[in-house]
């Protein structure tokens, strides 16, 4: 079962964000009241994924997100944020956190983001030798609209970036969340064309429609399409969708800390954060995300 250090100087904050995960069951979890007894605790029991608030006395979150990073880069952190901090989570991020909840949205999102973030990190942690080395570089894949397929697709292009030498290890969480949220953004509000901010009004009605939309023409028939090529240079995603489209232009800026809450730009802020380029098409139903390699790479593509 996997486990969650639940970083946080205040216990009923601390036994608030355990209440829903432990609700999910199957998720274990500690705790530890601040930066510095969380690298304790992870040196003794290291955790599958660390949850943690931003301000706390002794080690805070930033610098709990730094150590982590450099000394465990295989365990994902997740932010906890609270009104107030958004600067400092868009700081976390570029540091390396994998994602961030608000405190205000526990019960909507703690779950469903600690999820996302393990599947992602299995699979970086699990993947296998499929090559001694890389023959062809160029790969296609025509989706149906069921989200199990993004883990495992998600892990592929995370052990071709990994073999490439594109990315560090510690990198390849954070690269696979930015994936999975493009993928997500193209099955439900592209194909399904149900919007984020329903979630953000009404968590349920969100949830029915979308599962009325997968079984009800013509969104049912609908595909999501993902392109890859994988350079010593770099890796360009391509994540399309069959739906209307939007105005790329009407999104709100997802680094203006005012938007840090809003359902609409999460994905966005993640895929532009973890993302050296992150570019829409005109019509909004296709986006494009590259990542250029940090060193040099011996190798020919």
């Amino acid at each position: 079962m996997p486990k969650v250090l639940i970083v946080d100087d205040l216990a009923i904050d601390r036994q608030v964000a355990a209440h829903w995960l432990q609700e999910d069951g199957q998720l274990e979890v500690g705790f530890a009241e601040n930066g510095a007894r969380a690298l304790a605790e992870i040196t003794e029991t290291p955790p599958d994924l660390v949850l943690t608030d931003l301000v706390m006395p002794e080690l805070d979150g930033l610098e709990l997100v730094t150590r982590v990073k450099q000394q465990y880069p295989l365990i994902p952190v997740v932010l906890m944020t609270s009104q107030g901090s958004e600067e400092t989570v868009l700081e976390a991020l570029r540091r390396g956190a994998a994602s961030y909840v608000t405190k205000r949205t526990l019960d909507r999102d703690l779950v469903a983001t600690v999820r996302k973030v393990l599947a992602v990190s299995h699979g970086q942690r699990t993947r296998r030798r499929l090559m001694g080395s890389l023959v062809h570089n160029h790969r296609q894949f025509t989706l149906e609209n069921d989200p199990v397929l993004f883990a495992p697709l998600v892990a592929h292009f995370q052990e071709t970036l990994f073999e490439m030498g594109l990315c560090e290890e510690s990198d390849l969480t954070r690269i696979g969340v930015a994936l999975e949220e493009a993928l997500v953004n193209a099955l439900y509000h592209g194909n399904l064309e149900v919007s984020s901010d329903l979630r953000g009004e009404d968590d349920a009605a969100y949830h029915r429609l979308v599962r009325r939309r997968m079984a009800e023409p013509p969104y049912c028939r609908r595909r999501v399409f993902v392109e890859a090529r994988f350079s010593p240079q770099q890796a360009v995603f391509v994540v399309g969708d069959e739906g209307p489209g939007f105005d790329p232009s009407a999104l709100p800026d997802p680094t203006d800390p005012a938007n840090l809450e809003r359902a609409s730009g999460r994905g966005l802020l993640l895929m532009r954060t973890f993302m050296d380029d992150v570019r829409y098409n005109e019509s909004g139903n296709q986006v494009t995300l590259i990542k250029r390699a940090k060193r040099a790479h011996p190798r020919s593509g």
